[in-house]
């Protein structure tokens, strides 16, 4: 009976082990771009390979949204729901908050270990590395970029050839284009105003009136906001609304319709960023279509992209900074970089495709004159959403300029002293 008894026990510690190791075979990765997009389009290819690399490992991929872990970061990560690796937005209010949490695996160690820093600078890792308290710049590396990012104008050429019309390079060039469309009848600008599209319309043109010092204290928290740049945004975009620039039925648009006005001929611009590139490049086949770069002193809303990031929780660290290396590989970048993408480390003479080179280059342009402004929601956590609804309330016409800018620097300054 003892015997018995024994061997119940030791089969049950051998099925318990034998399950115990079938999870640590179980791989788990997230990320939120779309499949069009250049990066879903690379990372779904990289993904298969990965998958036939480990055939003794179960390789679940769950596709997730930008919005789903905006709101829910934070809990998810701190649950035993986290996967093995996933994407994440980079910035104070994002990727600096869950890693100041203790909610992410510092990659220091792996940073040499899988040669990242023969990758990338120091400049391709400043938002990488996050202090105590979240903010970016100095500290332990959190999370590896893949790709860069900006945010620009999409306009369709073929529309502006007929016009006569060349891409703006100044503020006062962009209104003379777009009052020439809306006297033909057109509505110049597509915008999602109360989603992304239209906080960094918003921010574009803060930037317009925006110095070194004003960057550095906005992102940084080093001082109350100086409202003066975005006051003058919220008066020309209200500026824009009632001259029929852009659309009052903006208010209520997401981004997805608003690319769809573009990408449909019906409006010839739009201002977003260039995860649009994948996406545009495979559907608009009725005119060609270009970027122009947003014309502002210096900066551009843009930075280096979403960051790879391994929660506290992995139980294959390993594996996922396995799967990082491969997103960044010479092939992956390539592929990055031919799907439209913005390769952070890819050999130039590897693309052949004409988007992804012309968005490699016009990176390199921004990002060598220090002129990655970043995001303006990153500063404060929650501040997405603040400026998603003050702009909307702009729109709306529940806000004055002057009421937008003291109702977001309320949020701003109370997070700025509190820190």
């Amino acid at each position: 009976m003892k015997l018995s008894t024994l061997a119940m026990a030791m089969g049950a510690m051998v099925l318990a082990t034998g399950l115990a190791h079938a999870q640590d075979k179980t791989f788990n990765i997230w990320w939120f771009e779309d499949p069009a997009s250049a990066q879903g389009t690379a990372w779904t290819k990289a993904l298969e390979e990965f998958k036939s690399a480990h055939p003794d490992v179960t390789v679940n991929f769950e596709q997730k949204t930008f919005a789903q872990l905006q709101a829910s970061g934070s809990m998810i990560l701190n649950s035993d729901q986290a996967p093995d690796v996933l994407e994440y937005n980079k910035g104070n209010a994002t990727a600096g908050l869950v890693a100041s949490q203790g909610l992410l695996t510092n990659l220091d160690d792996y940073v040499t270990s899988q040669g990242w820093d023969k990758i990338l600078n120091e400049g391709d890792l400043v938002l990488s590395r996050y202090d105590d308290k979240g903010i970016y710049g100095s500290g332990h590396v959190w999370g590896i970029p893949a790709n860069g990012e900006y945010v620009s104008g999409f306009y369709n050429i073929d529309a502006f050839d007929k016009a006569g019309l060349k891409a703006p390079t100044t503020i006062a060039e962009w209104e003379a284009d777009m009052d020439y469309f809306k006297k033909q009848g057109m509505t110049p600008l597509a915008l999602g105003a109360g989603d992304t599209s239209g906080q960094h319309l918003l921010a574009s043109l803060a930037y317009t009136k925006a110095d070194d010092t004003w960057i550095q204290n906005y992102q940084g928290l080093k001082a109350p906001l100086d409202g003066a740049p975005y006051l003058y945004a919220a008066q020309t975009l209200i500026d824009w609304v009632g001259k029929g620039y852009i659309s009052k039925d903006s208010t209520g648009m997401k981004d997805p319709d608003a690319a769809l006005l573009f990408t449909s001929g019906k409006a010839p611009m739009y201002v977003s960023g260039t995860w649009n590139l994948g996406s545009f490049s495979s559907t608009i086949k009725d005119f060609k279509w270009g970027q122009f770069v947003i014309p502002t002193a210096k900066y551009s809303v843009g930075s280096t992209g979403n960051l790879w990031v391994i929660p506290k929780g992995a139980k294959n660290a390993d594996l996922a900074a396995e799967w990082i290396s491969q997103t960044l590989s010479p092939k992956y970048q390539t592929e990055l970089a031919n799907a439209g993408g913005v390769a952070i480390a890819a050999d130039p003479a590897t693309i052949t495709d004409p988007v992804g080179k012309n968005a490699v280059t016009v990176f390199k342009q921004i990002s060598d004159a220090n002129g990655l402004g970043f995001y303006p929601d990153w500063p404060v956590p929650g501040f997405y959403d603040t400026l998603n609804q003050k702009d909307s309330g702009l729109f709306q016409g529940t806000l004055t300029p002057e009421q937008f800018v003291d109702e977001i620097k309320k949020v701003y300054d109370d997070a700025q002293e509190n820190q």
